[in-house]
C-alpha cells in the first residue's frame, strides 16, 4: 500500500481540494498553510484515516506536529500501521 497516495487522497476528499492534493509532496505544509484545514477538518481527517486504515487514534497520540506537513502525517499513519 502506498501510504502517501492514500493520505493525499483522504486530504483531497476531506478538504474538497478537487484533486490538488495529488501535487503535494512530503514537505508540503498543512496546518496553518491550508485555510480549509481547521479544527473541524482535522477531526474529519482523523475519522477518515481511522476508517480507511482500520486503526484507532487516541487523543494523546496526536498534536499539531502530526499535521505540520504531508510527511509528518504519512509518518504518523505508517507508525500506526507498523
Amino acid at each position: 500500500m502506498d501510504t502517501k497516495k492514500e493520505v493525499l487522497s483522504i486530504l483531497d476528499e476531506v478538504l474538497s481540494l478537487g484533486g490538488a492534493a495529488a501535487q503535494f509532496d512530503l514537505d508540503t505544509p498543512l496546518l496553518g498553510a491550508l485555510p480549509d484545514l481547521d479544527s473541524m477538518a482535522v477531526v474529519g481527517l482523523i475519522n477518515m484515516l481511522e476508517e480507511r486504515f482500520g486503526f484507532i487514534v487516541e487523543d494523546d497520540e496526536i498534536d499539531g506536529s502530526t499535521f505540520a506537513c504531508v510527511g509528518s502525517l504519512v509518518e504518523f499513519v505508517d507508525g500506526k500501521l507498523a
